[in-house]
């Protein structure tokens, strides 16, 4: 039996297939030849492509009824409305490289345009969006797109979604993009854009999705943020943002269900009007420089399923967590002190994430019986002080992809630890390890066994010295050869 896809990986999605639903027109493709204007320009656009090596556009036949293309769709009087083109990122072949041709233009009927993936399309921001007047969804994600966004490109007043995720774009954000206020989402993460959020963008009040993560934006995170009461995905991490957490954010608790500000350099305590939002799936405030306690209201965040605190200043006591199942959780790297791994965790049937590193854990992990171990992925129990041997747990894990328990206490035989095949990374360096290391670690992507005491002939592998250094008597390469 397959495993079961993870909660997150499903409820995250299924959001936004929610709001694609709402924003792609319904699709009617028609059996009559397309529009001539339709055909020459989607043929132009084809010319501007100069690799296809999945055959992506080898449909794209003059002559053909462009309706029938791959990736494009049809409505009224056989007039295209939607050009979708999408690679695969795990299909590195399943790319176009080129550019984005003005030829576009030539599809007024036009409303939505989908170049997703695609990875080396390539050139400035495409000015063919300007002269299509009934366009109002445009996601050009993860290409190679560069240059600065125009000035103008409030002129788009009609678009309902705008996404340029995932492209080269510099500079700051335009101030007239304060004119699209029908926009429901608006996706300008993983560019490098610089300088504040504009102060204009109180102005979209229909934003379901804001995401301007990954970028090098600086500044106080606005306070006026607060204003757009339709927010349900607010992502701002991954950037230079300081200060603190306005207070105006409280009046998203109705409907905000991710909030991430990871990855920024924010000061001050958690602000209790956090426990209020109790629609919220994902918190993370990680990699900030957050002080003080986490309130006690976050009891009342009884929908959370991913909380990442990690690297933060944050303090004893940890509040006791009223959720029914947490499917990630990251508290590592602060000045915690909870003793043992909370109840509250060990009894999540659901949880697949589970990263407590120097949290003051000083437990025997025989110890831990957590009630499911079936979804764990990824355990990282580092920098504790845990005795005693994890396999009666690990051996139980069928699908655990990584390990890390460096600088604890742990003693076993590591021969008897099974290496299942999901297992890429394994980390068990400073501990009280000993036995011999076994050829199925070949198979791991990461290992560090250093520092325990292993002894024997290291099996072939392709892990440098510093991953088998510091043991009793390990010996073959990469470390000295055995003595016969």
């Amino acid at each position: 039996m397959n495993k079961l896809v993870h909660f997150r990986s499903i409820s995250f999605p299924l959001f936004l297939i929610f709001f694609t639903i709402l924003t792609f027109p319904c699709l009617k493709v028609t059996s009559a030849a397309c529009n001539a204007d339709d055909e020459a320009g989607l043929l132009e656009f084809k010319s501007g492509i100069t690799a296809d090596p999945s055959g992506m556009l080898g449909s794209w036949k003059k002559g053909t009824d462009c309706c029938t293309w791959a990736g494009v769709n049809c409505m009224v009087n056989n007039r295209v409305t939607m050009l979708s083109l999408s690679g695969q990122p795990e299909k590195p072949n399943s790319f176009l490289s080129g550019t984005i041709s003005p030829s576009l233009s030539k599809l007024k009927f036009l409303d939505g345009i989908y170049l997703q993936q695609l990875q080396n399309i390539s050139g400035r921001f495409p000015e063919v969006l300007f002269g299509l007047p009934n366009l109002k969804f445009v996601y050009i994600e993860n290409n190679g797109l560069s240059g600065k966004l125009p000035e103008n490109i409030g002129k788009l007043s009609q678009l309902e979604a705008l996404s340029f995720a995932g492209n080269r774009f510099t500079g700051s954000i335009p101030s007239s993009i304060s004119n699209l206020t029908h926009l429901t989402q608006l996706k300008l993460g993983g560019n490098f854009l610089t300088g504040s959020i504009p102060s204009g963008m109180r102005n979209l009040k229909n934003l379901t999705y804001l995401s301007l993560e990954r970028n090098r934006l600086s500044g106080a995170i606005p306070d006026y943020l607060g204003a757009l009461s339709e927010l349900r995905i607010l992502e701002l991490s991954h950037n230079d943002f300081s200060g603190t957490i306005p207070a105006s954010i409280s009046t998203l608790a109705p409907k905000l269900a991710y909030l991430e500000l990871g990855n920024n350099a924010l000061t001050g305590k958690i602000p209790d009007f956090l426990g209020k939002f109790k629609a919220l799936d994902t918190l993370d405030l990680s990699h900030n420089k957050f002080s003080g306690t986490v309130p006690k209201s976050f009891g009342n965040l009884t929908k959370i399923f991913n909380l990442d605190l990690s690297h933060n200043y944050l303090v004893d006591p940890f509040p006791v967590m009223n959720v029914k199942g947490i499917e990630s959780l990251d508290l590592s790297y602060n000045m915690f002190h909870l003793n043992q791994i909370p109840k509250w965790v060990t009894s999540s049937p659901i949880i697949y994430s589970l990263k407590l590193a120097r949290c003051g854990i000083k437990m025997k992990f025989e110890d831990w019986k957590p009630s499911e171990t079936y979804f764990y992925d990824y355990i990282d129990l580092s920098d504790n002080e845990i005795s005693g041997s994890p396999i009666g747990l690990l051996n139980k894990t069928d699908y655990l992809v990584g390990f890390w328990a460096s600088g604890n206490k742990l003693k076993f035989n590591l021969e008897g630890l099974r290496i299942v095949e999901t297992l890429k990374y394994l980390d068990l360096s400073k501990n009280l390890i000993f036995g011999k290391v076994p050829k199925a670690v070949s198979g791991l992507e990461q290992l560090n066994v250093s520092y325990n005491h292993l002894c024997g002939a290291i099996p072939a592998t392709k892990f440098p010295a510093t991953a088998f250094v510091g043991n009793d008597c390990l010996c073959g390469a990469p470390l000295p050869p055995c003595k016969v």
